[in-house]
């Protein structure tokens, strides 16, 4: 079955069975399709879900401006991913390969924390821990800034 009327991202990767392999083991994604290239031995094409969040991986191809994060330098896409036990799931993709770019902290009625995967690809982990409306939401959002922006005028939440 494929995942017709809904977006559905395409991580472009470097060794895209091992990151499928990553992917399986850490987010403990079910590969639902596979399509291989027989004369290139790499994964053109790859259907993943995790609950009934679908993605596909693809192994880069210059040639068709399918570029990898790491030829880019990086990825401005960040992907996020909802959880019951983001702690345990940060410890899990972190001992997997994963590098940690902020650790599980509270915000605004979640637990998150954002990783860059193996493959340069950027998650976020998030588990809800309390009900907000938007407007709390935004009000906490706010303060968080305000917090930010007297402790470093620059505005950069980095110290």
């Amino acid at each position: 079955m494929r995942p017709d009327g809904r977006l559905v991202p395409l991580l472009v990767v470097e060794g895209a069975a091992q990151a499928i392999a990553f992917y399986s083991k850490v987010f403990g994604a079910r590969e639902v399709a596979r399509y291989e290239n027989s004369w290139r031995r790499t994964v053109d094409h790859a259907d993943l879900c995790i609950g009934d969040a679908w993605f596909s991986v693809t192994e880069q191809a210059r040639a068709w401006n399918s570029d990898a994060p790491s030829t880019l330098g990086g990825s401005p896409v960040v992907l996020q991913l909802a959880v019951d036990d983001v702690r345990a799931l940060f410890d899990r993709v972190c001992s997997a390969g994963a590098v940690p770019i902020f650790p599980v902290q509270e915000f605004c009625g979640e637990l998150m924390c954002r990783v860059r995967d193996p493959y340069g690809h950027l998650w976020i982990l998030r588990q809800r821990i309390e009900e907000l409306s938007v407007e709390e939401i935004r009000k906490r959002r706010d303060a968080f800034a305000a917090k930010i922006r007297k402790a470093d005028p620059s505005g950069s939440p980095c110290r």
